[in-house]
C-alpha cells in the first residue's frame, strides 16, 4: 500500500470507498453519461475548497479528461447549511471514485476556516500562531488544518483588520501564512533539560542569538518569578520588544499569585465589566479559573509593568478556541500573541462534506429529500 499523502492516478483505489468502485466498473460495462455533483455541507462554514478543487484537477489532467468545476462561493465566504459550495460535472466514470478524496479535503477545512475566522475577529488585536500539527492525524491533515487556518484569518483581515494568523509552527505549511519557515523557540522538554527556565533561555539565545525569545515560564509554577527572572537576564532584549514570555499553565491550578479571590481582584481592577452579570461556569472559568484565564494574562502583565518590562510580550496558549477567545475579549485581556490549535473542529462529525448528483445527461435527478441541491432552471 501506497503512503503518499496525496493518492496518485495510480494508487487511487487503494483509498476509495468500494461501492465507488463497483460503481464504476457497471457505468464502463452499460455506458458513461454526463453528471453534475453538488457538495455541500450540513452546517454553515466558511468556504475553503482549494485543496479540494486542486485535486480534482490534478486528476482529470492524469486521466487525460476536463471537468467542470462551478464554485457558488469564493473563498472565505459564509455558506448556509445545505448550500452547494462547488458543483462538478463531467463523466461519471471518470468522477464517481473521486468523491471519498475530495470530500475528505473539503469539509474539514471549511470548518477549521469558521473558527479560525470566529477567533480572530473576537481579538482583531491580537496575533495568532497556527499550533495545530502536533494534533493532527497525520501530514495531510496538517496541512488541511493549516489551509483551513489561513482562509479564516485572510478573511477576517479583509472585514475587521483583525491581525489574524501571523505564522504557524512547521515550515512545511508555513507558506499558507505567507511564511518561508515556522515560528517557535522552546518546548518544556528544553525547559526540563536544562534544569531552570532562566538557564533555558540562556542555552536558546547562546545557540540562535538572532531569533526573538519566546520563554515557557509555567514549568515550574513560578511563573512571575521566573519570568522576570529573565527579563532581568536581558533587560535590553526585552526594552527593544524581542522578549516574550508564554504562559500555558495547566488546568489544575492558578498561576502563581493567583487564586479565586485574587483573580477577581485582578479583573476587577482591569476589566470590571467582565465579571458583572451573569457567567456561565465555562466563561468564569476562562475569566477566573484555573489554567490560562484572563485573570492570569492580566496578572502577568501588571507584574511585568510594575518591575519596569512594559515592552515584553505576552504569549497565551492552552484551549484558546473561539468561545475562550470571546471571553478574553469580553475582559480585555493583554494577550499579544495567542498560539493556538483549537481552531481543530471540536466535533468530527461536523466536518462531513456531502456530494449528489443532481444531474444525469441533462435530467434533473436526486435522491428523495435533497431536492434542495436542484439548480433553479432544473425545477
Amino acid at each position: 500500500m501506497s503512503t503518499t499523502r496525496h493518492p496518485t492516478d495510480q494508487t487511487l483505489s487503494g483509498y476509495v470507498d468500494k461501492y465507488f468502485l463497483r460503481t464504476k466498473e457497471c457505468v464502463q460495462r452499460f455506458g458513461d453519461k454526463r453528471v453534475t455533483y453538488a457538495v455541500f455541507m450540513r452546517r454553515p462554514v466558511t468556504c475553503a475548497p482549494r485543496l479540494a478543487v486542486e485535486w480534482i484537477r490534478a486528476m482529470a489532467a492524469a486521466r487525460g479528461v476536463e471537468f467542470e468545476i462551478e464554485l457558488t462561493h469564493r473563498e472565505g465566504a459564509w455558506v448556509g447549511a445545505g448550500e452547494p459550495i462547488l458543483y462538478i460535472t463531467g463523466s461519471l466514470y471518470h468522477l464517481v471514485d473521486l468523491e471519498t478524496q475530495y470530500l475528505q479535503k473539503l469539509g474539514a477545512a471549511c470548518v477549521a476556516a469558521y473558527n479560525a475566522y470566529t477567533m480572530c475577529v473576537e481579538l482583531p488585536d491580537t496575533a495568532f500562531l497556527a499550533m495545530d500539527a502536533r494534533h493532527c492525524a497525520g501530514t495531510e491533515m496538517a496541512e488541511i488544518m493549516a489551509y483551513g487556518a489561513s482562509v479564516g484569518s485572510e478573511k477576517a483581515k479583509k472585514k475587521v483588520g483583525a491581525r489574524g494568523f501571523i505564522g504557524n509552527a512547521s515550515d512545511a505549511t508555513a507558506h499558507y501564512f505567507g511564511q518561508a519557515r515556522g515560528f517557535g523557540t522552546m518546548p518544556h522538554a528544553l525547559i526540563g533539560y536544562a534544569g531552570s527556565t532562566l538557564r533555558a533561555a540562556e542555552m536558546f539565545h547562546e545557540t540562535h542569538p538572532s531569533e526573538n525569545l519566546t520563554v515557557l515560564v509555567d514549568y515550574f509554577g513560578q511563573e512571575i518569578t521566573d519570568a522576570l527572572a529573565v527579563c532581568r537576564r536581558f533587560p535590553e532584549i526585552a526594552a527593544a520588544g524581542r522578549l516574550s514570555i508564554r504562559l500555558d499553565t495547566h488546568g489544575g491550578r492558578h498561576i502563581e499569585g493567583l487564586d479565586m479571590a485574587e483573580s477577581y481582584k485582578v479583573l476587577d481592577r482591569n476589566a470590571p465589566e467582565a465579571i458583572r452579570g451573569y457567567r456561565s461556569e465555562a466563561e468564569l472559568k476562562s475569566l477566573i479559573g484555573t489554567g490560562v484565564s484572563a485573570a492570569a494574562i492580566w496578572h502577568a502583565r501588571e507584574q511585568l509593568d510594575y518591575a519596569g518590562f512594559p515592552d515584553v510580550n505576552i504569549v497565551a496558549s492552552s484551549g484558546f478556541g473561539p468561545e475562550k477567545c470571546r471571553v478574553m475579549a469580553l475582559a480585555k485581556a493583554p494577550v499579544d500573541v495567542i498560539g493556538t490549535g483549537s481552531y481543530l473542529p471540536e466535533r468530527w462529525s461536523e466536518t462531513y462534506a456531502t456530494a449528489d448528483i443532481i444531474d444525469y445527461d441533462g435530467a434533473a435527478r436526486v435522491k428523495i429529500g435533497r431536492e434542495f441541491l436542484l439548480r433553479e432552471v432544473a425545477r
